[in-house]
């Protein structure tokens, strides 16, 4: 996910996104924002985050536990605001949307 700097909203999306880099993938070992797993965080709406996400499959085992982890992440840095995860299959994940990081963390080149 690309934080515009310009936007009203990029102090609160980059410290959510930095709080959620330690929500793991548990099968890989990989934090969801280096996973690509994050589309967008929308602080608009006065009380709310809206998260906009994805799993690597519609089928992942893990989801539920990514889900949680990272309602309860969000929870701790803004305990003020209701988290709404919305779970989205489009775009669809790929390889391509990972980090150089997370990449690396793979050994994928």
């Amino acid at each position: 996910m690309k934080i515009d700097l310009t936007s009203a909203y990029a102090g609160e999306q980059l410290k959510a996104q930095q709080a959620l880099m330690m929500v793991m993938d548990p099968e890989l070992g990989i934090n969801i924002v280096d996973m690509g797993l994050l589309y967008d965080l929308d602080f608009s709406t006065a009380n709310e985050i809206k998260v906009e996400m994805t799993l690597s499959s519609p089928y992942c085992p893990m989801g539920d536990s990514i889900l949680t982890g990272v309602e309860k992440c969000l929870q701790k840095v803004f305990p003020d605001r209701e988290i709404i995860i919305d779970l989205v299959w489009q775009p669809a994940w790929s390889i391509d949307r990972m980090s150089d990081e997370g990449k690396e963390q793979l050994n994928i080149k």
